[in-house]
């Protein structure tokens, strides 16, 4: 019986130590957009009424975006837009006018050099 307890209380203090590990790199946005967590890596989307950006990271530490692409197709109730974003240091952008407000719901889709596209979908907070 005493067997068992002691390896339940492994198997707890484990489990615990590997969910405290797999939230350290944090999915928390830096840059004041909506975190998606993709195959690709993690993207920041962060649409506002005159920019659309996309940060793109893999476990903190952001990716070189060289012959990158996305586009970004936005949705407010029955109005669709899209916009196609371009490398811009380290992250994909487009400037402009864009429909964007809380609720508005979005579509990325991501290709990176040499990778399958990676699709995001969020709202707009």
């Amino acid at each position: 019986m005493k067997l068992n307890q002691l390896f339940l209380a492994a198997s707890l203090a484990l489990s615990g130590a590997a969910a405290l590990a797999a939230g350290a790199h944090g999915h928390d946005p830096k840059f004041g957009g909506v975190v998606v967590e993709t195959k690709a890596g993690d993207f920041e989307i962060v649409a506002k009424p005159d920019t659309l950006q996309i940060h793109i990271s893999d476990h903190g530490k952001a990716l070189k975006l060289d012959g990158a692409k996305a586009k970004v197709t936005l949705l407010n109730g029955t109005e669709k837009s899209e916009v196609e974003l371009t490398p811009v240091g380290d992250k994909l952008e487009a400037k402009g006018a864009f429909k964007v407000a809380k609720g508005t719901k979005g579509i990325a889709v991501v290709t990176l050099a040499g990778k399958p596209p990676a699709t995001a979908r969020f709202e707009v907070k």
